[in-house]
């Protein structure tokens, strides 16, 4: 298969040249590899100047494993604008898209990241992520049964998609049958992401309606929980926001649905493109299926190699210096992780996926106070779904179409397949 995976870039004949100005919608989406080699190598901290006769921030895109880490953990940088107080990139208009994710725990800084966090963390933790195994596996295995024994499956929609919305449903405690709802609302919503080629009117329109859908939804799940305690992730905020009268409604409400669709997005397409990973790695596939134990370690490196957030935003909340660059205070930060993921200076052989490797200090989750809630549900839902997968489809190979196998959203913060085509001869299990 061509075009599927971040193969390891050359910069042929001589010294790079010198970039242009980084520009997203240009990149492979299959493969942005080696325009982030070229940019780490010749303009690590790169300034895209703002517009409007400079009224308007610049942008600086980080490409260093040694900058952005230093950014993701620092405190002279926030999630929110010191300028505008503003966090998500929402345009004008869009009232309620606008509140539901500014809500989200991801765009907060503290105080308000602290005091919503604490409660949402202990329900994602490790302890409550290891009971909650035996059902993942359920879950996965429930969904497998079926594809193993297709000739053809669809993968995202058949496993990769409903695979951590099913589980994420779970622990929220909604209805499982509403999970292709769910997954329609969660598309939508993603059209409103700042770093997508084809944010349209209409697609911010569509962000929109599902924003007030998940909205209405949850408020209302979250009332019936405050006269009914179900014993579920939904329970637990509700009690929260009764303990605790600062914690509002539409900050409980928006913290589900950030829950909903970013605690299956990024698992999506982590497994969609450890499978494109797998399918290019025969040796490595045959290798975890024979050793299941060495899953752990495997599911770092894939978040390492490939990660399925491959951007993150900042923004400087004081004058600083980066790599001898002067970062102004109110300027915009993106951390590209893919390039941060691929420095030999932090990575040996970075662009070899090598599953025995130590990945630590991998910047997949972030780091710092914005450290991912759900990493150790994340890292078990990968773990135990690529386990399964292996274990029922042995023979993963290519659709019959060559050229049309997979798909890609054009979409840098959940960044993966969104079609992904196999055909599969079934396991001695099925």
């Amino acid at each position: 298969m061509s075009g599927r995976t971040g193969r390891p870039g050359t910069v042929s004949g001589g010294p790079p040249e010198p970039p242009e100005p980084f520009d997203p919608a240009r990149l492979d989406l299959a493969d942005p590899y080696p325009v982030y080699r070229r940019y780490r190598e010749t303009d690590p901290v790169h300034a895209v100047r703002g517009g409007h006769g400079g009224a308007a921030p610049t942008t600086w895109y980080l490409f260093g494993h040694a900058e952005v880490a230093h950014v993701l953990a620092g405190r002279s940088f926030g999630r929110t604008s010191p300028l505008t107080a503003r966090s998500a990139p929402v345009p004008d208009g869009y009232v309620t898209l606008r509140r539901v994710v500014e809500n989200w725990l991801v765009f907060l800084d503290p105080p308000r990241h602290t005091r919503l966090r604490a409660r949402v963390t202990p329900p994602l933790g490790a302890a409550a992520v290891a009971a909650l195994r035996p059902r993942v596996r359920e879950i996965a295995e429930e969904l497998v049964a079926p594809l193993a024994r297709r000739p053809v499956v669809e993968l995202v929609e058949g496993f990769a998609a409903p695979y951590p919305l099913l589980v994420i449903g779970g622990l929220l405690g909604v209805e499982a049958e509403r999970w292709p709802w769910f997954r329609e609302q969660a598309l939508a919503l993603q059209q409103a992401g700042g770093t997508r080629g084809d944010r349209t009117p209409a697609a911010l329109d569509g962000a929109e309606r599902a924003a007030a859908e998940l909205d209405g939804y949850f408020h209302r799940e979250l009332a019936a929980r405050r006269t009914e305690d179900r014993g579920d992730l939904l329970s637990a905020l509700a009690r929260a926001g009764a303990e605790d009268p600062s914690l509002s409604g539409s900050e409980l409400a928006a913290t589900c649905t950030h829950l909903l669709t970013a605690g299956h997005e990024t698992t999506t397409g982590l497994i969609g493109k450890a499978v494109l990973a797998l399918l290019d790695r025969p040796e490595v596939r045959d290798e975890l299926r024979a050793d299941p134990g060495l899953l752990p370690n495997a599911v770092d490196e894939f978040l390492r190699h490939d990660p399925p957030v491959q951007m993150v935003t900042r923004w400087a909340h004081r004058d600083t210096e980066l790599a001898g660059r002067t970062v102004r205070r109110g300027d915009r930060l993106q951390l590209v992780l893919g390039s941060a993921h691929r420095d030999p200076d932090r990575f040996p052989d970075p662009e070899v996926l090598d599953i025995h490797r130590d990945s630590g200090r991998h910047c997949a989750f972030g780091l710092g106070i914005h450290y991912c809630a759900g990493a150790a549900l994340a890292r078990a839902e990968a773990e135990i779904g690529l386990g399964v997968l292996l274990d029922r489809l042995p023979a993963l190979a290519p659709g019959a179409r060559p050229g049309v196998e997979v798909e890609y959203a054009p979409d840098w913060v959940f960044h993966g397949p969104s079609r992904l085509t196999l055909s599969c001869r079934p396991s001695l299990h099925s």
